[in-house]
């Protein structure tokens, strides 16, 4: 079982950047893979980062809405996930979630993740 607690969240004016961390606990980290998701009202989850396990290389993913603009980084020795994020967008305001998944891949879909965590909201406005 892993629990996952995320900080870092809340408002900013847009142009502007965040860092969004989220702490594991109760089982290896470095097995896992780790990713960052978010749910806009309205809107369903979609990946925003992730990245795999230690042993695969730690190969990071990204959506297209955020390339360039969006960093995702491990602490693997704190068992801490980062989620950089600059040049921050209206369309950036949501609820991001923190996520594992036993497989340790590096995934956007919804449906490879095992542990979830409570969320942080993020609003971006103008």
């Amino acid at each position: 079982q892993v629990q996952l607690v995320e900080s870092g969240g809340g408002s900013v004016q847009a142009g502007g950047s965040l860092t969004l961390a989220c702490r594991a606990s109760g089982a290896d980290y470095e097995t896992f893979g780790m990713g960052w998701f978010r749910q806009a009202p309205g809107k369903e989850r979609e990946g925003v980062a992730s990245i795999t396990r230690v042993s695969a290389g730690g190969i990071k993913m990204y959506a297209d809405s955020v390339k360039g603009r969006f960093t995702i980084t491990s602490d693997n020795a704190n068992s801490t996930l980062y989620l950089r994020m600059n040049s921050l967008r209206l369309e950036d305001t949501a609820m991001y979630y923190c996520a594992a998944n036993r497989l340790g891949a590096a995934t956007l879909l919804d449906e490879f993740w095992d542990y979830w965590g409570q969320g942080i909201l993020v609003t971006v406005s103008s």
